[in-house]
C-alpha cells in the first residue's frame, strides 16, 4: 500500500466517524454512555476477532506477551477517548464535539515528544494558540460559556491523540493490525462495562431503543473504521494520520447540520475555521518546508 492509498483509507475512516457522531448523540436519549461504549466495542471486538485469528494463522504464531500488553495499553487510551467523547455528547452538540475532538491533531506531536522524545516542529506552538482561539470563539467568545460537554470533548482529544501515537508505534512494531484492533476493542469494552455496572442502570428496553445506533457504531464506526485506521497507519506517519483522521470534524459538522439541523452563530463558524486551520497547518507547513529545503 502506498502512502497516498493509506491516507485515503484514513480519510474513509474519518468520514465514517463523522457520521457516527450523530448516532452517538441520538443514542444518549435511551442509554447511558458507559453501557453504550461498552456494547459498541464488544460488537466491534466480536466482528474483528475472526479476522484477527486468520491473521494469526497466516503469521504462524500468536502475539507475544509484550505485544498483547502494548495492545491493551492502546485499548486503555481508546477507552479514555471513547468515554469522554460520549459523556461530552450528553451536553454539547455534534458540531462542537466533532471540532473539539479534532484538536487531537495538535496534541499528537506534543505527546510524541513527551513519550518518545520526538521533538515537535516549531509550528506546533503558534498552531496551539490558533486552536485555543478557535475554542474560545466556538464557545461563544468566553471560556465561562463553554459547556461541560465541550470540556469533556477537549479531554477526549488528548486521549485520541495518545491512542493514535501508541497505535501507530505498536502496529509498526508488531505488524498485527487486526490483533491490535481486536485487543483494543475488547479492552475498551471490558473497562466500559465494568464502570457501567458500577455507575449506570441498564435495561433490555434501553438496549433495544438504542440498538440501531449501537449496531452502526459497533460494526461500522468501531469495527470497520478503527481497523481502517490501524491498517492505514502501517504505511504513513502519526502526524499525517492525524491530519487525515481530523477531517472527521468536517464530516461530523456536515452530518450534524444535515440530519439534526444544528447551526452555529457566526463566531462559532469562525472558531471552527480556526480549529480547521490549526489542524491543516500543523501537518502541511512542516511538509512544505521539508520539500522546499530538499529542493536546495
Amino acid at each position: 500500500m502506498t502512502r497516498l492509498q493509506a491516507n485515503l483509507v484514513l480519510l474513509l475512516a474519518a468520514a465514517i466517524w463523522g457520521g457516527g457522531f450523530v448516532a452517538q448523540a441520538t443514542a444518549m436519549d435511551a442509554i447511558g454512555p458507559f453501557w453504550f461504549v461498552g456494547l459498541r466495542f464488544a460488537i466491534a471486538a466480536i466482528a474483528v476477532l475472526p479476522f484477527a485469528l486468520l491473521e494469526q494463522k497466516r503469521l504462524g504464531a500468536a502475539p507475544g506477551k509484550g505485544d498483547l500488553l502494548s495492545f491493551i495499553l492502546v485499548g486503555t487510551a481508546l477507552f479514555g477517548g471513547a468515554i469522554t467523547q460520549q459523556i461530552g455528547l450528553t451536553t454539547t452538540t455534534v458540531t462542537n464535539s466533532a471540532f473539539l475532538t479534532g484538536l487531537y491533531v495538535v496534541f499528537v506531536p506534543v505527546i510524541s515528544v513527551l513519550l518518545f522524545r520526538q521533538a515537535p516542529h516549531w509550528i506546533i506552538w503558534p498552531v496551539a494558540l490558533i486552536a485555543l482561539c478557535g475554542i474560545f470563539l466556538l464557545s461563544g467568545g468566553t471560556f465561562t460559556a463553554m459547556s461541560t460537554g465541550d470540556l469533556w470533548s477537549v479531554t477526549c482529544a488528548v486521549f485520541w491523540a495518545l491512542q493514535i501515537v501508541l497505535a501507530g508505534r505498536f502496529v509498526a512494531r508488531s505488524s498485527r493490525p487486526l490483533a491490535l484492533s481486536a485487543t483494543q476493542f475488547a479492552t475498551c469494552a471490558l473497562l466500559s462495562m465494568a464502570f457501567g455496572i458500577a455507575l449506570e442502570p441498564v435495561s433490555l428496553a434501553a438496549v433495544e431503543n438504542a440498538a440501531a445506533e449501537i449496531l452502526y457504531v459497533g460494526l461500522v464506526s468501531s469495527g470497520l473504521a478503527f481497523v481502517l485506521q490501524v491498517i492505514g497507519q502501517r504505511y504513513t506517519t502519526a502526524p499525517q494520520a492525524a491530519i487525515f483522521l481530523s477531517s472527521e470534524a468536517l464530516f461530523g459538522a456536515f452530518f450534524g447540520a444535515a440530519l439534526l439541523g444544528e447551526t452555529l452563530p457566526a463566531t462559532g463558524y469562525l472558531g471552527c475555521a480556526l480549529i480547521l486551520l490549526a489542524m491543516l497547518t500543523v501537518e502541511l507547513v512542516p511538509e512544505l518546508l521539508k520539500r522546499r529545503n530538499s529542493a536546495y
